[in-house]
């Protein structure tokens, strides 16, 4: 019997290097999702429909919301965010470890729902960086960047909820960190005892 996977919530400001973070973790580690979220802001140079966000219009991603169909919503800088619960659900009893990516209110709503979430929370080594890898983007407006500073105070200051903090100093020790908070979480004995369920008896037989 296979395990059912692993549910993480990954939080962190604008900067703090997160997707970039949660992109090499799932390149090393085969077992690991990524789920897609639906938005409503618009799609910036790079972006893949269907690959970093299903891209929608503010009535349809309203239409999901009034059905039911997401799991966790949340509006940030005027944008709208949610996470589709059907497809969670099939890929976690695929076996498969899930990883959200979203802010700390749509957190909150994940661990209202499901409390056996683990949650993890990057942060940036200093206010000055994360100013700089803003900066650095080229993405925003100085206007936008000030902004995003100010939402960032505000958001690492609920890093308290989270069960896992990283620090993203260094990308290569902050990214053995997050693999090691998986890994740990995959030997866990309930996890093992479903995994290896046949082994195991054959080797008490």
């Amino acid at each position: 019997m296979s395990a059912t996977g692993t549910l993480y919530i990954i939080s962190a400001p604008s900067g703090a290097g997160k997707t970039s973070l949660v992109k090499a973790l799932i390149d090393a580690l085969p077992q690991v999702r990524v789920s897609v979220s639906h938005t409503t802001r618009g799609m910036r140079p790079g972006e893949v429909e269907g690959v970093n966000y299903h891209f929608v219009d503010r009535p349809t991603f309203l239409g999901m919301l009034e059905r039911g169909e997401f799991l966790e919503h949340a509006e940030v800088f005027g944008n709208l965010y949610g996470t589709s619960q059907l497809w969670l659900e099939q890929t976690l009893a695929e076996g498969y470890d899930l990883i959200l990516e979203i802010d700390w209110q749509g957190a909150q709503q994940v661990r209202r729902l499901l409390p056996q979430a683990q949650s993890i929370f990057i942060l940036p080594p200093s206010q000055q960086a994360l100013r700089h890898r803003l900066t650095n983007r080229g993405q925003d407006s100085d206007e936008i960047i000030e902004r995003r500073m100010r939402e960032a105070v505000s958001e690492m200051s609920h890093y308290v909820e989270y069960d896992y903090l990283v620090i993203n100093d260094n990308f290569a020790h902050a990214l053995e960190d997050l693999k090691s908070i998986f890994r740990a979480r995959q030997l866990q004995l309930e996890a093992q005892q479903r995994r290896h369920g046949d082994l195991l008896a054959e080797l008490l037989a």
